[in-house]
C-alpha cells in the first residue's frame, strides 16, 4: 500500500496537506502549522501501520520546509522534494487559471505517479547545515564590503589623487582606521607627523611609519590647495567617509570571525582534505564546494552534480537537429562562481586542464566560455574524488603523476597562450555581435513591410 502525503508549505500561513493512497485521494485540505501539537494531530490522522509506507512530498519553500522534512524523517518516513519550477509547470497543465493551496497539495501528492523522475530524496539538513549556511553568509558579507569600498572610493576621490598614493586602493585595517578618524585634511595637518606616525604604526603593526605619515600630511596640504579656503566642507565629508570606513571595519572583523568558523566546520566535513587537494582550490573555495555540494552520494550520477552547478548548456533537440546554447544557471550560484574562480587558477597548475583550455581558445572560444567548460571538468573530478574518498592527483596529459611545481613548469612550457590571442577572439566576437542587431533589424523591417510578389515584375519608368 503506497501512501503519499503532499504538503503545500507556507511561511506564515497554515500548511495544507493531501493524502493519496495508490493514486486515489483519501482526504485533502488538512490545515496545520509547524507546531508539535499540530504535527502530532496530523500524524494521528494518517493512522500508519508502518511509517516506511508513507512518502512525504514538499517544495523547498524558503527555510520553512526544512523543519517539516526533519520532523517526518525522524518518524521513519521517506521525504522527497520537487523543484518549484517543475511543480509550477505541472500546475499550469492541470489547472491553468487557478492556483491555491489545496490544488498545490493535491498536485504534490500525485507527483510520485505523474512525474517520479522529478522527485529528489531529502538527504542532509539543507539550509540547516552550518557549513552550507555559513559560506553563503560569508559571500554576502564580502559583496557588501565591496559595495562599501566602492562608495569609499567615490568619497576619497573628492580629496584628490594624492591620498590613493599613500593609502592604497585595497583599504587595509590601518587605512580604514585612519579614514574613520582623520579624513579631514585640516585635522591631519594639525595632528602632525609625530602623532600620526605613532597612530599608523600601532594600527599597522609597524608596517606604516614616518614615511606614510609624511605622505598623508603632504596629501592633506595638496587637498587644501586644490579646494581653497571655502571650496569644501571637509568636516562633513570626513563624517561621511568615517561612516563608510566603520562599516568596512565591522564587515572585515565579521568576515575574519566567519573564516575561523568555516575552517573548523570544513575540517569536520572533510577531515582528509579531499576537496582542498584539487588545483586552484583554496581554503574558502574548498569550504564552499564541500558545503554547497554536501554529500556527493545524494546525487544519482556525476551528470546530476554537473546539472546542480548550472554549468551545463541548454539543449534543444528535434529530429536530427541539436542546438546547445548558453549554460542553464539553474543550480547554486555561489558554487558556480567559486568553481569558475578555481578553474581559472587550475589551468595554471594542471596540465590536462591547461591543454583543454588551450584547445578551446585556439578554436576561437571566448575566455569565459572556456572557463565554464573547465569548471564543469573540475567539479566532475572533485566529485569523483569525494565519492571515492581519495585526494586529487595531478597528472600530465599522458597520465604520469606529477607534483604541483612540476605541473606549473609543464603548463608554462607547453600551454602558454599568446595574450594577443584572447584579445583577438574578444574583438572578433564583439564585431559579430555588432553585426547581428543590424541583420535582425532588417529582417524585422522586411516582415513589417513585405515586398509585393509582383514588385520584381514591374518595369522601371523610362
Amino acid at each position: 500500500m503506497a501512501l503519499t502525503l503532499g504538503i503545500d508549505v507556507a511561511v506564515r500561513a497554515a500548511h495544507q496537506a493531501t493524502l493519496v493512497r495508490d493514486g486515489t485521494t483519501v482526504w485533502r485540505g488538512c490545515k496545520f502549522s509547524t507546531r508539535p501539537t499540530d504535527l502530532e494531530r496530523l500524524w494521528s490522522a494518517l493512522d500508519l501501520a508502518d511509517p516506511g509506507d508513507l512518502t512525504v512530498v514538499v517544495e523547498p519553500t524558503r527555510n520553512a520546509w526544512i523543519v517539516l522534512a526533519e520532523w517526518f524523517r525522524r518518524r521513519g518516513t521517506q521525504v522527497v522534494m520537487v523543484p518549484t519550477t517543475q511543480s509550477a509547470d505541472l500546475r499550469k497543465y492541470y489547472s491553468k487559471h487557478t492556483k491555491n493551496d489545496r490544488i498545490d497539495s493535491e498536485l504534490l501528492a500525485g507527483l510520485p505517479l505523474l512525474h517520479p523522475e522529478g522527485l529528489r530524496e531529502y538527504s542532509g539538513q539543507g539550509p540547516a547545515d552550518p557549513l552550507r549556511r555559513l559560506v553563503k553568509q560569508r559571500s554576502t558579507m564580502v559583496k557588501r564590503r565591496v559595495a562599501v569600498y566602492a562608495r569609499l572610493d567615490a568619497l576619497v576621490e573628492l580629496l584628490g589623487p594624492a591620498w590613493y598614493a599613500v593609502l592604497g586602493s585595497n583599504y587595509g585595517i590601518a587605512a580604514l582606521e585612519f579614514l574613520a578618524r582623520y579624513a579631514d585634511p585640516n585635522v591631519v595637518v594639525r595632528l602632525g607627523q609625530g602623532r600620526l606616525s605613532r597612530f599608523l604604526s600601532a594600527r599597522s603593526r609597524g608596517a606604516w611609519r614616518e614615511d606614510h605619515a609624511a605622505g598623508l600630511i603632504v596629501a592633506a596640504k595638496e587637498t587644501l590647495a586644490l579646494w581653497g579656503s571655502e571650496g569644501m566642507n571637509f568636516a562633513e565629508l570626513a563624517e561621511d567617509i568615517a561612516h563608510e570606513a566603520e562599516q568596512a571595519l565591522y564587515l572585515t572583523r565579521q568576515i575574519k570571525q566567519i573564516d575561523e568558523r568555516v575552517a573548523n566546520l570544513y575540517a569536520d566535513a572533510d577531515p582528509d582534505g579531499i576537496v582542498a587537494s584539487a588545483p586552484g582550490v583554496g581554503p574558502v573555495i574548498s569550504a564552499v564546494i564541500a558545503g554547497r555540494i554536501g554529500d556527493p552520494h545524494r546525487f544519482t550520477s556525476l551528470a546530476a552534480i554537473r546539472a546542480y552547478t548550472g554549468l551545463i548548456p541548454k539543449i534543444s533537440q528535434s529530429g536530427l537537429s541539436k542546438i546547445e546554447s548558453s549554460i542553464t544557471k539553474a543550480g547554486d550560484p555561489l558554487l558556480r562562481e567559486m568553481l569558475c574562480t578555481a578553474a581559472d587558477q587550475a589551468r595554471k597548475v594542471d596540465p590536462q586542464i591547461a591543454a583543454k583550455y588551450q584547445r578551446l581558445m585556439t578554436g576561437d572560444r571566448h575566455h569565459d566560455s572556456a572557463i565554464c567548460h573547465l569548471a564543469t571538468m573540475l567539479v566532475t573530478r572533485i566529485a569523483t574524488c569525494m565519492r571515492a574518498g581519495q585526494p586529487y592527483q595531478l597528472r600530465d596529459v599522458d597520465g604520469t603523476a606529477i607534483t604541483e611545481s612540476e605541473g606549473r613548469a609543464i603548463v608554462k612550457q607547453r600551454y602558454q597562450l599568446d595574450p594577443r590571442q584572447r584579445d583577438h577572439v574578444r574583438h572578433k566576437l564583439m564585431r559579430e555581435r555588432r553585426k547581428r542587431p543590424a541583420r535582425s533589424h532588417r529582417s524585422r523591417q522586411a516582415l513589417q513591410h513585405p515586398i509585393p510578389l509582383n514588385a520584381s515584375l514591374r518595369r522601371a519608368p523610362n
